[in-house]
């Protein structure tokens, strides 16, 4: 969500700074968003669902129209909150798009002061979102992800603006840091569990995640197919952040530290953290040696994941007990291709049923109560 859309950044931006700030220009004849020169991306809310709230295929929505077609609770936040009533939904968590889903596009400039002041401005905004909201929309701010001080820095500073979480690229060494598994991001590590702001992991959040998405399907496909294969493979590409994290040992450093894999779904959880246990035993004893604890348990006591929708073979109950139910949130993924758009409760209602009442409770909203400090 882009709060004042267009003008963002430049109706924030000392005078000096306006011109090179990210803004919607005209680029052969299309509207694109720019940043220091360059283009980021068409200027679009990213969503298939349009002004009287019907969906779209995904190809056409987010390749062919306008901005003015699109469902304008994709980017006001005014109207973001009639579709939370109109769903039944109290509170929501909210990701950026045309900058990247973890901001890493506003890390492509070489002009450091510039960077830095474009994720202030964008934090500064999200923060303004969330207080005028009464909290029920929880923008995550982004991180300067190409240098380790600086996200120490932002850190405590959106901390201090009451925001509950950060948004982190998966893959800052695109940016020229060092990556997630160095000890040297130890002091982000630190200072995001002192803070008890979760690190959040959208599907598609680096560089490197979207050069593998556009690869993920055989050219010849159709390119409905394409998009419904890269969504697919995406959530799979959590998995890589997932077991890259916790091999890290960071969760042994910071055991109070909370990590949240975005938009990945939960039914891969469970092969992948028996898989990380076996590889492990096999291929590196004496690094699992190591460990306080076998891998898999990590995600018990330091990840969460989203479900929506997941599970049409009625294998909920299995999954809860694979992953644990304090470790599951409730996503509606609006407004894009894959959302549960206009009835998210009612269409896994009938999934939810085969949970206790204290475990639907946990997943449709507790569990997040607890993370975001609601």
């Amino acid at each position: 969500m882009d709060a004042d859309v267009e003008d963002l950044f430049t109706s924030r931006a000392p005078a000096a700074y306006r011109d090179r700030l990210p803004k919607v220009e005209l680029v052969d004849g299309a509207r694109m968003w720019t940043f220091d020169g360059a283009v980021m991306g068409r200027y679009s809310a990213g969503g298939v669902i349009d002004r009287e709230g019907r969906k779209e295929s995904a190809q056409k929505a987010l390749f062919e129209w306008e901005h003015e077609m699109i469902h304008a609770g994709a980017y006001d936040p005014k109207i973001r909150l009639d579709v939370l009533d109109e769903c039944g939904i109290d509170h929501q968590v909210i990701y950026p798009s045309t900058i990247g889903l973890g901001g890493q596009d506003l890390g492509l400039t070489t002009d450091e002061s510039l960077k830095r002041l474009a994720i202030e401005i964008y934090n500064d905004a999200m923060a303004e979102v969330q207080s005028d909201s009464g909290n029920r929309l929880l923008p995550m701010p982004v991180m300067p992800a190409w240098n380790i001080d600086a996200c120490v820095q932002e850190a405590r500073r959106v901390a201090k603006l009451g925001l509950r979480g950060v948004n982190m690229t998966s893959d800052p060494d695109d940016l020229g840091a060092p990556d997630l598994a160095s000890p040297e991001w130890d002091p982000f590590w630190k200072v995001c569990a002192e803070e008890q702001l979760p690190v959040h992991f959208h599907i598609g959040a680096s560089i490197t995640g979207m050069n593998f998405y556009s690869r993920y399907a055989f050219p010849s496909h159709p390119d409905n197919t394409k998009l419904a294969i890269g969504g697919t493979l995406l959530f799979i590409g959590n998995a890589r952040v997932v077991t890259n994290l916790i091999l890290s040992q960071v969760f042994d450093r910071y055991p109070e530290l909370q990590v949240v894999s975005v938009e990945s779904g939960v039914g891969w959880i469970p092969f992948i953290l028996e898989t990380l246990d076996y590889e492990m035993s096999e291929n590196a004893p004496e690094e699992l040696a190591r460990f306080k604890k076998p891998p898999s348990e990590y995600f018990r006591s330091n990840l969460y994941a989203t479900f929506w929708f997941e599970n049409n073979r009625n294998k909920l109950p299995e999954l809860i007990d694979a992953v644990g139910a304090d470790r599951i949130l409730f996503e509606t993924d609006f407004p894009h291709p894959t959302c549960m758009y206009p009835a998210p409760l009612q269409t896994v209602e009938k999934k939810m049923a085969t949970l206790s009442e204290d475990t639907r409770r946990k997943i449709y909203g507790e569990n997040a109560r607890k993370l975001y400090r609601l």
